[in-house]
């Protein structure tokens, strides 16, 4: 009896176990699908969550978690904003669509893009990844898009950028990345032409960049520097910074322009006190004021003029001072392949407005520059340099060795002790007087008259510092009735002792 009753309860285990079993078989299905949902997304519903036009298909504010599924292969435009959509996997398309060229995906809060996302929807041109939550772009991610023109991927937390990320988009022309978190301007972007050649609007606005390479920026062409827009970003003031904004500001380049207020920098001090980059030559640093730079030549020099234009590709062409069309008649005037101008060697008569026209299908401009020939040659202008410092330098030693001449020549005056003759032979010294007195007797008589008779002695042409003394004196007597003396020729003699040439 035992027995049996042990063999019920296993047969009743095992049919129990079993109809589990069938039970879990029959669910499997339901979670895998169920799984698959989750993952991948319902089928399209044109009537519910979509709206279907055509070849556009727009499931905007949907309450989707994922993107639809059997999506029509002759789609054009896909329309996923304002939704939910925090994942775009490999597998999102399992199908290729050829024939999309719009895919947006902005406000979905998506924070993870596979590197095999785009493998299937290659001929996108338009891509909105915008108001996201993406922070990072792994490299290579979007290299399958060679045919992107258009990449929005503003108002993200994207903070790390890998050099690689934007490899393969052979033709872009615009990206945007402004308000996000990046701390470094990708130059790289546009000095390298080899990776984004076609790429003419950059806009890094409302970013974390402290640091601009400004002269890698100011060589670039203008065309490029049109669309390059880096305002709003806590840039340190300097005087090479208001240069090149003020510089783009006078060649009206959009960046600029559109957003003048909006180009700001920090003040050096504590505060960290924002203020206009263009206000920094009226104020705060008193940089330099900048204006525009017109072209200064020489005679025989050769000068070539750019055609620096906002847009690539433009028809170029010249007029000459006086506003002459440039024609292949003008011998020393040439326009080169990239539209600029070669003149030279330069003339005179070459100075005035040179105008370069350039014009498109959407878009002319004009760009003036003014020249001015100096009316010498620069090598001359460097030997007219040279003969006035040699001037100058002669004019120098001349006064130099006037100074030795007088101040350290050795004396050879008569009284100095220890120099010349002895002063007890007055005769025999040439710095002597011209005049001697000597008494004619000893005992010195007195004349009749009351005077003493004295005898005047004359020397002619004696020398006075290596000098002849041209003095001649007439011979000179004294009378005892009171008569003067005789004047000399001269008005005066020279102290005995004087170094000085005697004034006639």
């Amino acid at each position: 009896m035992m027995e049996d009753s042990l063999w019920f309860s296993r047969r009743a285990i095992q049919a129990a176990f079993g109809r589990r079993s069938s039970a879990v078989w029959l669910l499997l299905p339901l979670l895998l699908s169920g799984a698959r949902t989750q993952f991948m997304g319902g089928p399209l519903d044109c009537r519910k969550t979509c709206v279907c036009a055509s070849n556009i298909i727009s499931c905007s504010k949907g309450n989707l978690t994922n993107v639809p599924t059997a999506l029509p292969q002759h789609t054009a435009v896909l329309d996923l904003s304002f939704n939910s959509i925090t994942r775009l996997r490999a597998e999102w398309t399992p199908v290729r669509l050829g024939r999309l060229h719009r895919l947006v995906l902005s406000n979905n809060g998506l924070t993870f893009l596979s590197s095999e996302a785009f493998v299937h929807v290659t001929g996108l041109r338009h891509l909105d990844l915008s108001s996201n939550g993406l922070r990072q772009l792994d490299e290579y991610i979007f290299e399958p898009l060679e045919h992107l023109e258009v990449l929005l991927l503003y108002k993200n937390n994207i903070s790390q950028i890998d050099r690689s990320a934007f490899s393969g988009l052979f033709s872009l022309q615009k990206l945007y990345l402004s308000q996000n978190q990046i701390s470094r301007f990708p130059v790289e972007l546009v000095k390298e032409r080899s990776r984004l050649e076609t790429l003419r609007l950059l806009d890094v606005s409302g970013n974390r960049i402290k640091n601009l390479l400004l002269q890698e920026l100011q060589a670039l062409p203008a065309w490029i520097k049109n669309g390059l827009y880096f305002h709003n970003n806590p840039l340190p003031c300097s005087c090479d910074l208001y240069d090149m904004v003020a510089r783009w500001q006078l060649k009206d380049l959009s960046s600029v322009t559109d957003f003048t207020l909006s180009h700001t920098c920090v003040l050096p001090g504590p505060q960290k006190r924002k203020t206009a980059i263009l206000d920094l030559s009226r104020a705060h640093l008193n940089c330099s004021e900048v204006r525009s730079m017109d072209e200064v030549a020489y005679l025989e020099q050769f000068l070539v003029l750019d055609c620096d234009t906002r847009q690539k590709d433009m028809v170029k062409s010249w007029t000459l001072p006086g506003d002459v069309p440039l024609s292949p008649e003008h011998k020393h005037a040439l326009m080169r392949r990239d539209g600029g101008l070669q003149i030279g060697p330069m003339k005179a008569e070459d100075s005035g407005v040179y105008t370069c026209y350039a014009t498109s299908d959407s878009f002319n401009e004009t760009l003036y520059t003014t020249v001015a020939v100096f009316n010498f040659t620069m090598s001359g202008g460097l030997e007219n340099l040279k003969t006035a410092y040699t001037t100058l330098a002669g004019c120098v030693i001349s006064i130099v060795m006037v100074l030795i001449y007088l101040y350290l020549t050795p004396c050879q005056c008569a009284c100095c002790p220890g120099e010349g003759p002895d002063k007890s032979d007055a005769g025999d010294s040439l710095h002597s007087s011209t005049v001697s007195i000597t008494h004619e007797d000893g005992g010195q008589q007195q004349t009749e008259g009351g005077a003493f008779p004295y005898k005047l002695e004359t020397r002619d042409q004696l020398e006075q510092n290596g000098r002849l003394n041209p003095i001649i004196e007439k011979e000179e007597e004294w009378r005892g009735d009171n008569r003067g003396r005789k004047d000399s020729e001269t008005g005066s003699v020279s102290s005995v002792c004087s170094d000085t040439p005697m004034m006639v």
